[in-house]
């Protein structure tokens, strides 16, 4: 399988299914993120896709933190992959391009891990916690990591 990673300027075709599967998930993060592309896309430094087969399977976004920290930081924020893509990398491929975005300009990225299944997840791939932030985990970032657009993953 292989997983193409785009950055987007305005919403894909496929969305609003990716959106009725998050929004039947119980997530509600999608419609924020078309609202927000519509009305306020200069608040993105990036916002990526997933695609199998041309079919899109995933979106995130990174933004300025929008709390105050004691240094600039920047946020991940509306990542989601759909439920019958999830568990093959997918999530983990696109927070590293969108971590790449960051290198080189923030050294803390962090996130607002919605439930436990969303902490462990950010946990598993090495953001740590955040006691007493507007923010719950976090990450400091020392270099910029490998990137590429397609990837083969797992």
């Amino acid at each position: 399988m292989t997983v193409c990673l785009r950055r987007l300027a305005s919403l894909p075709n496929g969305f609003d299914e990716l959106r009725a599967d998050a929004e039947a998930d119980g997530h509600r993060q999608l419609r924020r993120l078309a609202a927000e592309l519509e009305t306020r896309q200069a608040m993105f430094h990036a916002v990526v896709a997933a695609f199998i087969d041309r079919g899109l399977v995933g979106v995130g976004a990174i933004t300025d933190e929008p709390q105050p920290a004691s240094e600039p930081a920047w946020r991940l924020r509306r990542l989601y992959v759909h439920r019958r893509f999830r568990r093959r990398g997918i999530a983990r491929s696109m927070v590293r391009a969108l971590l790449d975005e960051a290198a080189g300009k923030v050294r803390i990225v962090t996130v607002h891990a919605g439930d436990d299944d969303a902490a462990r997840f950010w946990e598993a791939i090495g953001f740590q916690q955040a006691a007493c932030k507007a923010w719950t985990h976090q990450t400091t970032l020392a270099a910029a990591a490998a990137g590429g657009a397609c990837k083969p993953v797992a």
